[in-house]
């Protein structure tokens, strides 16, 4: 399965975060072009230092994914280099901790904008550029089981996640006639990230509570990815694949 990924040109954004880590890891040894994308472009640097990538090899772009002058770059980058990318993934959230009360309309803008309307807004523009150039690729929006499960505290981002979900169904139907598919995948719990950072006690309570009794790994999530975006799925469109240990569906 790994074979296909040679050579795809493949966007990948909070390519420096957790799961961004373990994706681009996997994508690179299996010898596709990436298009790393982060906030942090210091943080890329070192990423495709540490893949190995060479330069003239890989593409790098800064993006603010709240700021739409930002996503245009990207597209535009893409563009030029590429023509069209064979495979996007949206990997890019944030994972902020508060009480709706103390939740400001500015806070709620921001989950939005980064977890929602950038995706959308990179999945169009993307899925428009596959269709012009006859891509028939694939689209990954990473979301998660507190799409399903609402607690306190997290109510803005499981609500923007839930979103996400129906905004890929509704992507996959638009961009089938074209041979685009768009899935998603909710990855398992995985602890480490810079941009939303958690206290100790929050991660010793849900890695106590995961049925498989471990948090996410580093091929867990990209297994699923390649598998998705390989030809062993291509039947398969507007699905949400949960890769948790069983985290979403209760202890």
């Amino acid at each position: 399965m790994q074979d296909e990924f040679k050579n795809k040109k493949i966007v990948l954004t909070g390519a420096s975060g957790v799961f961004g880590h373990f994706i681009a890891t996997a994508l690179a040894k299996a010898g596709a072009r990436l298009c790393l994308c982060d906030m942090r472009a210091e943080a890329l640097e070192q990423q495709a230092e540490e893949l190995g990538l060479k330069s003239g090899e890989y593409l790098s772009h800064a993006t603010r994914l709240s700021e739409t002058s930002s996503i245009d770059e990207l597209l535009e980058l893409v563009e030029r280099e590429w023509e069209a990318p064979d495979i996007v993934i949206n990997n890019a959230g944030v994972y902020p901790s508060s009480l709706l009360l103390d939740t400001s309309s500015n806070e709620w803008d921001r989950i939005f904008d980064v977890n929602l309307r950038a995706p959308f807004l990179l999945s169009t523009g993307f899925g428009a550029l596959m269709k012009q150039h006859g891509i028939k690729g694939n689209i990954i929006n990473i979301s998660s089981g507190a799409s399903r499960r609402v607690r306190p505290t997290t109510v803005p981002y499981c609500t923007s996640k839930a979103a996400l979900n129906h905004l890929s169904k509704g992507l996959a139907l638009e961009f089938a006639p074209f041979g685009v598919r768009v899935n998603v995948v909710e990855p398992g719990f995985a602890p480490g990230s810079i941009v939303s950072p958690l206290s100790e006690e929050h991660v010793s309570r849900v890695s106590a509570n995961i049925p498989l009794g471990r948090v996410s790994g580093p091929d867990d999530v990209a297994n699923a990815i390649m598998f998705l975006c390989s030809s062993k799925g291509q039947y398969i469109t507007g699905a949400v694949l949960s890769v948790d240990g069983g985290n979403s569906i209760g202890n």
